[in-house]
């Protein structure tokens, strides 16, 4: 039931939403004999689909309910997939076979997002639980960070966005990865790794947080109103900032012990700030897919179980998948000739598209299998509880 932060959700709501979501636009639309599980579900477990009624009007509320209990949602669980099950024995039309693919890439958002708000929770909490205690092996003895370098892309035009095959209802990518479309790119540099926790260390040694001049103001209002002083799970002792130390899904670490990994848990407004600090800039999301184009969805992932950004040692552009996700200069819009999926599906992602920025190539709670070049994940500017962090351009 725990929910720490308006961002998170309670374990027990992500497991029932996900199940909600099946039971509500595949097994009630496509499976005569099914019955719903229990009617009240049908409000109590929509997270944002305004067609289908009102939903719970405050988010927060949600850890207030204890019941249904967890025993229930298990139920709930199991009643849906033995539906499931009865549906895939029968004949899949296409329509079946994307809302099947969709939500199974839903719910692999809400196995990332449970890593995320477990981690806040936990943080939350005074006595600062673990979430895993395994060791690590080669956890960050393989530093120090690759140097940074500056790869360069000349100008031209570029496609961008996700070609779809609507003869293959396996083919998948989310809505507002479409349309392909044409980019003209202004030549450009970007770095070959993540900013890591010692680069941002000497940002902080420059007293940023107390100076306005460093921020955009929108960073600036929130910076004084959230009293930040560092990125989110850095906390230092009372000698002048020498004793920094991060809390990790595997508990306190040294700072000393993690200078090389990215630094990760920044808002956009701590990235942008950082950027102009160097003398940079955040890539565009066009720059950042044109770079990453062609490379493999490999680095440092959900199933490395390391649960934290890793040190960057490979050749070339390293990190662009993994460990991270990277801010972009760019706001949350639709491509040009973007259209959202048709009814209620069309609002899972296209009403977002206000005040909020994009973020690009997963992070170390990232299941390899949902990720793409083409992947577009949004937050608000202020988000620091997501994995997120910084890569450099100009």
């Amino acid at each position: 039931m725990v929910q720490s932060c308006p961002d998170a959700s309670p374990m027990k709501w992500h497991r029932a939403h996900t199940t909600w979501f099946f039971e509500t636009f595949l097994l009630c639309p496509f499976l005569p004999d099914y019955k719903p599980f229990r009617e009240e579900f049908r409000w109590l477990f929509n997270s944002c689909y305004n067609s289908l009624g009102e939903e719970i009007p405050d988010k927060q509320l949600r850890s207030s309910f204890s019941r249904p209990p967890l025993n229930e949602i298990t139920a709930f669980r199991r009643h849906v997939d033995e539906a499931m099950e009865r549906l895939l024995a029968r004949e899949i039309h296409d329509d079946v076979g994307r809302r099947i693919v969709l939500g199974i890439n839903h719910e692999q958002q809400h196995q990332e997002l449970m890593l995320t708000d477990i981690k806040h929770a936990f943080f939350s909490n005074p006595l600062r639980p673990a979430y895993d205690v395994t060791p690590i092996i080669c956890e960050a003895v393989a530093g120090p960070a690759s140097e940074l370098k500056w790869h360069r892309f000349r100008e031209g035009v570029s496609e961008l966005g996700y070609e779809i095959d609507p003869a293959n209802c396996l083919d998948f990518c989310f809505d507002n990865e479409t349309p392909r479309h044409r980019v003209y790119l202004e030549a450009f540099t970007i770095a070959n790794r993540a900013v890591t926790c010692r680069e941002y260390l000497e940002f902080i040694s420059e007293n940023p947080y107390s100076r306005p001049e460093c921020w955009l103001s929108e960073g600036w209002d929130t910076v004084r109103k959230q009293k930040w002083r560092a990125p989110l799970y850095w906390e230092s002792d009372d000698s002048g900032g020498t004793g920094w130390r991060i809390f990790t899904l595997r508990g306190w670490r040294p700072l000393s012990a993690l200078l090389d990994t990215p630094v990760c848990h920044v808002s956009f407004f701590e990235a942008d700030a950082f950027a102009r600090w160097k003398g940079r800039r955040l890539p565009t999301e066009a720059e950042w897919e044109f770079a990453a184009n062609g490379n493999p969805i490999q680095g440092n992932l959900l199933e490395n179980r390391r649960l934290h950004p890793a040190v960057a040692s490979a050749d070339g552009l390293d990190q662009l998948f993994g460990d991270c996700w990277e801010w972009t200069a760019s706001p949350y819009t639709g491509y040009p000739g973007y259209r959202p999926l048709p009814g209620v599906l069309g609002e899972y992602n296209g009403k977002f598209m206000s005040s909020q920025m994009i973020l690009r190539g997963g992070s170390c709670v990232t299941p390899a299998s949902h990720l793409r070049a083409t992947y577009r994940n949004f937050f608000p500017p202020a988000t620091r509880w997501q994995f997120a962090g910084i890569r450099l351009a100009a």
